[in-house]
């Protein structure tokens, strides 16, 4: 691998970050002010707040001057300077839908809606895109749900048929010139949940999901960070080796008894392979009632001193939106990419 170089283009994008960051977490700050939360000089921070305040995306404000003498300049973080365009794609229980939010540059939602649609394909996903671009001024980033296996931007294995082998990453990005996100569904509804959790220290969690007449999915945070594997793989548990085809496996799932088998054979392979802190549960099919026997299915197994808390949560749309605003916000963040542990 070849080693980093800290050059001074690299060097002025994460200056431009640090400053941006501070601001939007501070609301209102001076250049003093930034200088000593960046660690950077007060000369660096005046050159970088100038040039934003020049396109817009940071606004100098009036200071009262109360204190006497000259007053120091106040910036303050433009939020709407610009916003991303985030897609859930579904199709859940024979209902086909895309739930869209709009979101600026602090997080914070503009818009947001669930259109159901007779059929999902690239058009119609192309269509919604071209509408909410079209409606919205400087569309900085577009995140993208799918439910299914996403590897460098193109739909492998989905539960949208016509989604399947699409490249809609580099589609999308050479279309609109902006930066794209697709993501996994799962992996967007753990990093969600993760957020929304806020552990003080990286931990590892986990989100495993069983839909109504669709396979199982999971999603895993290790550390503090998704794990979704070398090619896009990791999560895919109805491939687990459970002895049965995968058209039995789906019948099963659907009764009782064979219901609570299968979740626990899942949930037991994830515990041992990953132990994670917490569980959630996820989907249609789980009812708070078998918790317990979820719980003593897999202690058969686990040591109780390594079991998970477990939590059923049907609904997690809020936890889904949030990882993939999250990840589309992050995508615009200029990072000097450094591995400093597997």
């Amino acid at each position: 691998m070849q080693p980093v170089t800290h050059n001074t283009i690299q060097l002025k994008k994460m200056n431009v970050e640090l400053v941006k960051n501070v601001l939007k977490a501070q609301g209102i700050g001076t250049k003093a002010s930034i200088a000593n939360l960046t660690k950077l000089s007060v000369a660096t921070c005046g050159t970088i707040l100038n040039e934003l305040a020049a396109v817009g995306e940071v606004i100098e404000m009036e200071s009262d001057g109360a204190s006497g003498g000259r007053p120091a300049k106040l910036y303050k973080y433009n939020a709407d300077f610009g916003c991303v365009v985030c897609l859930l794609v579904k199709t859940e229980g024979g209902i086909h839908s895309i739930s869209y939010s709009i979101v600026n540059l602090v997080g914070e939602t503009v818009k947001e809606t669930t259109i159901e649609l007779q059929h999902i394909d690239v058009d119609a996903i192309d269509g919604l895109i071209e509408k909410l671009v079209g409606e919205n001024g400087n569309v900085q980033a577009i995140g993208i749900g799918i439910p299914g296996v996403v590897h460098r931007g193109v739909v492998g294995v989905c539960d949208v048929p016509d989604l399947e082998g699409k490249p809609l990453g580099p589609y999308f990005e050479e279309k609109y010139e902006v930066s794209v996100t697709i993501e996994n569904d799962m992996n967007m509804t753990v990093y969600g949940f993760y957020h929304l959790q806020n552990f003080e220290e990286e931990k590892t969690f986990a989100v495993v999901t069983f839909p109504k007449n669709h396979f199982p999915g999971a999603g895993f945070i290790v550390d503090g960070r998704i794990l979704s594997g070398n090619t896009k793989f990791g999560g895919e548990v109805s491939f687990l080796p459970f002895g049965i085809t995968r058209e039995e496996q789906l019948r099963q799932l659907h009764t009782d008894e064979g219901f609570i088998r299968l979740a626990v054979n899942t949930l037991t392979s994830i515990i041992a392979i990953i132990n994670p802190v917490t569980i959630a549960i996820t989907g249609e099919l789980p009812r708070e009632n078998q918790l317990d026997e979820l719980y003593m299915g897999c202690i058969k197994d686990i040591p109780e001193e390594h079991m998970p808390q477990l939590f059923i949560q049907n609904d997690t749309y809020r936890e889904y939106m949030k990882g993939m605003v999250t990840a589309t916000l992050e995508s615009l963040t200029y990072r000097l990419q450094v591995i400093e542990k597997r």
